[in-house]
């Protein structure tokens, strides 16, 4: 029997998670669909965007993902400490990116209430270093988005998606190796160079245009760093994920 996430998923302490988000029934993300013969590729850039945006939103380092045909995966670290750190500025100011205003006075007028109530501070800032909240600001706007292309309502992503707890830096590296090899895995790519929505590529292009960060240590591609981040640089990484592909 499968227990509801908060039972699993402590909010107050850091840690870090491999998570799978699917589409539900023949719903078709990205790639072309095997049944009506339709190609979706364009939809990959609003994932990679999106999740651009919430690591520069939430109190978390996202630190692989990968895009595929129907779903998508994550490696990401949970940092509740370090939203601690915010002021109530802060605070308002992220959940105004998260859910914006119609103009620039309405958006400054909304970051000033929300900033002067102490209560709904502290409820936004345990949203913004809060897994379930972090998937579902990834997969709302995109099913909308989906389905207002398709032309159709209803849902479009399974309603729970997967965790998985990386206990250690020992983990960490095999979970960022797997998902940044989904891509080859799946024949969709003939290797990291060719991976084009897998964090592995946007790591390989960073390097590419300065060979600088080749010997600079491992970050995450978006948010906050964790203890559990390996300590290898972004060339040993991409060496590695070569090798192993």
């Amino acid at each position: 029997m499968t227990q509801a996430r908060k039972h699993l998923i402590n909010p107050h302490h850091a840690g870090s998670y491999h998570c799978v988000t699917r589409c539900v029934r023949r719903a078709w993300l990205c790639s072309v669909d095997d049944y009506t013969k339709q190609n979706f590729d364009h939809r990959k850039p609003w994932l990679e965007k999106r999740t651009q945006e919430l690591g520069e939103i939430f109190a978390f380092g996202i630190n692989a993902y990968a895009v595929m045909s129907n779903h998508v995966h994550l490696v990401v670290s949970m940092l509740p400490n370090n939203a601690k750190l915010w002021s109530a500025d802060d605070v308002a100011v992220r959940w105004v990116k998260l859910y914006g205003a119609k103009d620039k006075a309405t958006e400054q007028e909304k970051r000033q209430r929300i900033a002067q109530h102490s209560e709904q501070v502290e409820i936004y800032r345990e949203r913004l270093c809060n897994l379930s909240w972090l998937t579902k600001c990834l997969a709302e706007p995109i099913a909308r988005r989906a389905n207002a292309e398709d032309e159709v309502t209803g849902r479009f992503w399974q309603g729970r998606f997967k965790s998985q707890l990386i206990r250690d830096e020992r983990g960490f590296l095999p979970a960022m190796t797997y998902v940044d090899l989904n891509p080859v895995r799946a024949k969709i790519a003939d290797g990291i160079s060719k991976s084009k929505h897998a964090g592995v590529k946007r790591r390989y292009r960073a390097i590419s245009k300065d060979p600088n960060k080749a010997t600079q240590r491992m970050l995450p591609l978006f948010g906050y760093a964790s203890s559990h981040c390996p300590k290898i640089t972004e060339a040993d990484y991409i060496d590695l994920v070569d090798l192993t592909g």
